[in-house]
């Protein structure tokens, strides 16, 4: 299988527009992939916060039609990233009045969305994401001709139980898109592997170059496989970052060393003496 991973720069000077129309020539640009990869709030940058609500769009909006479009063209499984999603209010008036959502589109070769995952975990404690944007509340996963994906955002690789999760529901790669800020890339790293390892997947985890409203994003998108081995890791700066990999590899691990097998649930909580 096939993947490419466009990593691509989210600068202050190039309108939304313009960013939407580089990244479906850079995904027509993967004509021949099996499963092209992008980041997450790549129209805005996922830490120019003043921009979610003036750049939020409905979910078929225009990002959703471009990217169709460019997987169709391209003839690929289409994970577009994240976009700010603006939905109805609850009254059921038109797009546009009710929350956002930090939301996820993935479509297939034929331009057809297959699914749309909404952020679970959001980013900020008290500002930012964790402020402006409604929480996600389902885990969603994907079955493409070759394996399983789950789908995860971002901040969302931080919470192993939802990895966890995703694996439960059948998924075999996980696939994450992400904004994630260069001071923190070696938990990037570090916690990418980590979910290769104890869920036994691959793992395909595209950043974002650049800078988003002055926070310098870490790059280093990365393919980690069941093992926990780097398949392909890209630099800072902006990369299509392309690798086969065997998604048959997964059963393998899983049988030849079945940890997942001996997980144990249901645990009471600990009596405390005294």
């Amino acid at each position: 299988m096939r993947a490419s991973l466009i990593q691509i720069a989210v600068e202050e000077g190039e309108s939304v527009e313009s960013r939407r129309v580089r990244m479906g020539d850079l995904v027509r640009e993967q004509a021949g992939a099996d499963l092209v990869v992008l980041p997450e709030l790549w129209t805005t940058g996922a830490f120019a916060y003043e921009l979610f609500g003036s750049e939020a769009e409905p979910l078929e909006g225009p990002t959703y039609e471009a990217m169709a479009k460019a997987a169709s063209d391209a003839g690929v499984w289409l994970h577009a990233g994240s976009i700010p999603e603006r939905t109805a209010s609850d009254s059921g008036s038109a797009a546009g009045d009710g929350p956002l959502y930090n939301t996820s589109l993935v479509f297939s070769p034929s331009g057809e969305l297959a699914a749309a995952y909404r952020k679970i975990h959001r980013f900020g404690f008290d500002k930012g994401e964790a402020v402006l944007m409604g929480a996600g509340g389902e885990l969603v996963t994907v079955r493409l001709p070759q394996t399983v994906i789950g789908l995860a955002t971002c901040y969302d690789l931080r919470f192993p139980e939802l990895f966890r999760g995703l694996v439960d529901a059948g998924a075999e790669t996980l696939v994450l898109s992400a904004g994630w800020p260069e001071r923190r890339r070696s938990h990037w790293t570090l916690l990418a592997k980590a979910r290769a390892v104890e869920n036994q997947s691959f793992v395909l985890a595209c950043g974002t170059a650049g800078t988003h409203a002055g926070v310098p994003q870490a790059g280093h998108s990365i393919v980690v496989d069941p093992w926990g081995e780097v398949l392909a890791e890209a630099g800072a700066g902006e990369e299509v970052l392309t690798v086969e990999f065997d998604p048959a590899r997964v059963s393998v691990t899983r049988e030849q060393f079945p940890a997942l097998k001996d997980r144990v649930l249901g645990l009471e909580r600990p009596r405390h003496a005294g």
